[in-house]
């Protein structure tokens, strides 16, 4: 029998969702602040002419251990560059890995967000967050922010490899604006730049071999092949003859860096040379 003095239900705050934790604490994020009002509904106007970085060109595809992302690294604003060395793919964790196209203030919000909030699910859990809660928790981010890609502010779209370790493979997943997760069986790209070549990643499967067939080698190849025809058709994407992109990849033992040094000896041996092959 309980006593009328008997204190309530204890309502733990320790549910794993970081995003209610941090709301239940009154901290509201700039990218999930919900379904705008009508006041607040953006108006057939042009949209805001605030200076914002974008981030270009980004690239993943699947390879016989893995998933590699590549990058160039340069952000634009309108025509202006506004920096050379952006990192554009970055890890969550030990076993995924964000590209981000976009704007890049808010790509830099939401990967602070993913990191603390994958953290916060494992030490309130005592467990890892599943990938399938990983996916969902990124399209979270991106439907929170809808409203404000709605007006021209902040809208980006990133593309999330991860290992599945469950079925022992590499995946790739991409987004719309809404939100709505997709999966991509050999590749996926995101940016500018990634309008330009996505019918060479076709070529390349049906005339050479399917990325899940190559070594990190050849995937790391053909990548740069493509990510130099991108920047030779789109003004924004940078090559990488002055800045070497970044190339990152997820595989069964964690994340790797593929260093600098040796992108720089693959593109001179390939004769890439400002934008063009030699």
């Amino acid at each position: 029998m309980v006593s009328k003095n008997s204190p309530g239900p204890i309502h733990s705050p320790h549910t794993g969702d970081f995003m209610r934790m941090l709301s239940d604490a009154g901290v509201q994020l700039p990218f999930a602040q919900g379904s705008p009002s009508p006041a607040q509904r953006p108006s057939a106007e042009a949209p805001s002419e605030m200076p914002q970085a974008h981030g270009t060109t980004v690239i993943a595809v699947k390879y016989h251990g893995g998933v590699l992302n590549v990058g160039d690294r340069r952000a634009t604003s309108a025509m202006a560059i506004m920096y050379d060395r952006a990192d554009k793919v970055l890890a969550l964790d030990d076993h995924t890995l964000i590209a981000i196209a976009g704007s890049y203030a808010t790509a830099m919000q939401v990967v602070r967000y993913l990191r603390h909030s994958f953290r916060y699910y494992a030490r309130t859990q005592l467990q890892e967050m599943s990938l399938d809660g990983k996916v969902n928790e990124v399209a979270r981010a991106i439907a929170g922010n809808l409203a404000a890609a709605m007006q021209g502010v902040g809208g980006f779209l990133p593309v999330l490899s991860a290992w599945d370790s469950e079925s022992g493979e590499g995946r790739i997943f991409f987004y719309d604006a809404m939100g709505a997760r997709f999966e991509s069986a050999e590749y996926g790209a995101a940016g500018s730049g990634s309008e330009r070549i996505r019918g060479a990643f076709d070529y390349i499967i049906r005339t050479k071999r399917p990325f899940t067939k190559m070594t990190l080698e050849e995937a790391l190849t053909e990548c740069l092949v493509l990510l130099d025809i991108a920047s030779d058709l789109d003004a924004a994407t940078g090559g990488g003859y002055k800045v070497a992109p970044v190339a990152r990849a997820v595989t069964a033992d964690g994340i790797l860096d593929i260093p600098e040094p040796r992108i720089r000896h693959m593109i001179r041996e390939m004769g890439l040379v400002n934008g063009h092959a030699v």
